[in-house]
């Protein structure tokens, strides 16, 4: 199945989505249902539903299936899939290409670093590129959401413990990043992280997502191009090594890091600009989409209408 998280009249609902291209990851034309609306008790996000997933799952097909679709996906605004995630978990050097790229070596242990919620956007909303910073750079990042708890998991049962899949963007200000060998900083900057906008459930991708081809677009121009084959930590291996030490909690997200061709390492250097669109795109799954803005012109615009308001 394939969800959208979306705002509404009310807050935000739960869409799930019919007829949707897979191949082409667009929402023009895909038709939906307000599962909000037909299943009240899944609530308003994907939380209900991760953390009573498989039986659930199958109930919530069968009535998409009875439902007649109202909505048109293009024309819902996306809102975050999991509205307070208890742990956002992102791998960092995940690619090899990557590492090399930036002059590591391949790391035989994952890194793995947090985001905070402030940090984290919807798609199509706008990426701020802090007003201390010109170096706003972007990651395109493959993104599970956890549905089945769990401690000290096995590789061989890891694959039970997803929910489903979406993409990711670990907009990353890379001179912060870089202020000590602590990637907090440049990782945790408001409004850097868009998460969307369709999820996917597992049997719509092959498992563990495995190669799926990956890739960024900035004003349409390809600047990363790879595969999730290319990982050296499977999806599998990363929740059986992050298991080891923190119980896994339904709607938890883990990101797997992104493949080369980020900004900071291309000659010369190409950060994201306000004005800009950068696009992920990850196949079967869908395209991340959203505009960048300065923080001092989102700030204005603010206040502007704060001002007119009163």
């Amino acid at each position: 199945m394939r969800f959208l998280v979306f705002h509404s009249g009310s807050g935000t609902a739960v869409a799930a989505l019919k007829g949707a291209d897979p191949a082409g990851g667009g929402l023009a034309g895909v038709k939906a249902v307000n599962l909000s609306e037909a299943a009240p008790e899944i609530g308003h996000d994907l939380q209900v539903l991760a953390q009573s997933a498989p039986k659930k799952l199958a109930e919530i097909g069968a009535l998409v299936d009875a439902s007649e679709a109202t909505l048109m996906a293009d024309e819902l605004r996306p809102a975050l899939p999991i509205a307070r995630p208890g742990k956002l978990l992102c791998l960092g050097l995940n690619y090899a290409g990557h590492a090399k790229e930036g002059g590591h070596e391949v790391p035989t242990y994952p890194g793995v670093f947090m985001r905070a919620l402030t940090s984290l956007m919807a798609a199509g909303e706008p990426m701020v590129r802090p007003r201390v910073s010109d170096q706003l750079d972007f990651e395109a990042e493959l993104m599970l959401i956890i549905g089945k708890a769990g401690r000290n998991i096995t590789e061989a049962g890891a694959l039970d413990h997803v929910f489903g899949y979406t993409v990711f963007n670990d907009g990353s200000v890379r001179n912060f990043q870089r202020k000590s060998s602590q990637w907090t900083p440049g990782k945790n900057f408001d409004g850097t992280g868009p998460i969307g906008p369709i999820v996917v459930t597992p049997d719509e991708v092959p498992p563990g997502a495995d190669g799926l081809r990956i890739l960024s677009r900035l004003d349409g121009e390809i600047m990363q191009d790879s595969n999730t084959s290319d990982m050296i930590f499977s999806v599998a291996r990363t929740i059986a090594i992050i298991s080891e030490f923190t119980t896994l909690e339904p709607g938890d997200l883990i990101a797997f890091g992104t493949p080369q061709g980020v900004g900071y390492a291309r000659t010369p250097p190409v950060f994201m600009k306000p004005g800009q669109t950068i696009e992920i795109e990850i196949e079967g799954i869908g395209v991340l989409a959203n505009p960048v803005v300065a923080e001092e012109d989102l700030v204005a615009g603010e206040s502007e209408v704060e001002g007119t308001a009163a």
